[in-house]
């Protein structure tokens, strides 16, 4: 299945763009709490995180679903016009299979993969990324011309929102707890997301 992520531009981040660091997280979110808003929003509660990023704030309307149930967020350093895109999905990750899953940028460049501590650094050309694997999903941290300590920093901040972050990353579930609809997913059949250019969600 192709995934897109959307990067956003930065002149409309702007007015929305929240701190990612700087304040002492009080504790994580309350678990009911945060599957309640995370389903809501049609994301598996567990695969929720939230980062902090060198230079970079979290950008709160970039913060969405990702694949089937994953989650996504963007961190972004209007000083430097880089993105940090944090995502995290089911799958594995291993040595034999580091370097041939693609890179989120289209490159003539093969990806080349090094182990680091407990993650993978992943690069080509001018996009690169730190692969956390867990036990059934792969945490993400990456992005274009943004430089290795920066992404290493975020990968190393890598935890479970606080309950101030969770008031950040995702809304307070909808009255009557429906689910949010997405528009990327089709009305019949197995329910895949519909990832044309026109789709929503």
């Amino acid at each position: 299945m192709i995934r897109t992520v959307r990067l956003l531009p930065a002149l409309l981040l702007g007015p929305v763009l929240l701190t990612a660091c700087g304040s002492e997280r009080a504790g994580e979110a309350d678990p009911a709490e945060l599957a309640s808003r995370a389903r809501a929003f049609g994301v598996d509660p567990e695969l929720v995180y939230a980062t902090e990023a060198p230079g970079h704030t979290l950008a709160q309307q970039s913060v969405g679903v990702y694949g089937g149930d994953g989650f996504s967020a963007t961190y972004v350093s209007r000083q430097k016009g880089t993105q940090v895109q944090l995502t995290v999905d089911r799958g594995k990750m291993t040595a034999a299979t580091c370097a041939q899953q693609p890179g989120a940028e289209s490159s003539a460049t093969p990806v080349a993969c090094a182990r680091d501590g407990d993650a993978w650094y992943r690069s080509s050309g001018r996009w690169a990324e730190y692969a956390v694997p867990k036990e059934d999903f792969v945490i993400r941290v990456g992005g274009t011309n943004v430089p290795r300590d920066v992404l290493r920093e975020a990968a190393e901040h890598l935890h479970r929102p606080s309950a101030d972050e969770l008031d950040t990353l995702l809304p307070s579930a909808p009255a009557g707890g429906e689910p949010v609809e997405r528009g990327d997913l089709p009305p019949v059949g197995d329910g895949a997301p519909d990832n044309d250019v026109d789709a929503g969600g």
